[in-house]
């Protein structure tokens, strides 16, 4: 049996070498999802395109941060603590704006499915990001297990968030060729 490095990051860097590596790529091809809207844009305001699309690259970014952050070669594993809390409670605020950002938009009703994937199912992920990182110090092993939970689910969400803008454009497009019956 393999015995496991003193340091308790040090057996998570191929999950996170896989994990950031992915992030980077799919917001690169976010990037691509955002410049199929910018062709039909005159139907989509800026509001609802910042509380459903840009949310995804965030997720995706975030995932590349603690993925570097985890990664890097740290002298103590309980300096990764400052970061994580900093990026955990950050992205409870930004989903607090985006839920505003939501409710507002003029061009969109949310329906269950918006508010579970843009609102509750991030609020989740960012909490528990938060929640772990304080507890890193005491209870490592469970603690690096929620974190690489907590970006993996975020990285779930910027692609599905990905998923829906295409198919609503998608869809979209088809409803206003179909006139009404």
């Amino acid at each position: 049996m393999q015995e496991l490095p003193a340091h308790p990051l040090a057996i998570w860097e191929s999950f996170y070498v896989i994990v950031g590596s992915s992030a980077a790529a799919l917001t690169g091809l976010n990037f691509l999802v955002v410049a199929f809207v910018a062709d039909r844009r005159e139907h989509i305001s800026e509001r609802t395109l910042s509380a459903f699309s840009t949310p995804g690259i965030i997720h995706f970014c975030i995932v590349l941060f603690v993925a570097a952050t985890l990664s890097a070669p740290w002298p103590r594993e309980s300096m990764v603590t400052a970061p994580l809390v900093a990026v955990g409670a950050g992205g409870v605020v930004y989903i607090v704006r985006t839920w505003h950002r939501m409710r507002t938009t003029a061009d969109y009703s949310p329906v269950f499915e918006d508010w579970a994937w843009h609102v509750a199912l991030p609020l989740i992920a960012y909490a528990a990001l938060t929640v772990a990182a304080f507890f890193l110090r005491a209870h490592d092993r469970p603690a690096l297990f929620v974190v690489a939970g907590a970006s993996l689910l975020l990285m779930y969400i910027g692609i599905h968030a990905a998923w829906d803008t295409v198919t609503f454009i998608a869809t979209e497009q088809d409803r206003k060729q179909d006139p009404p019956s």
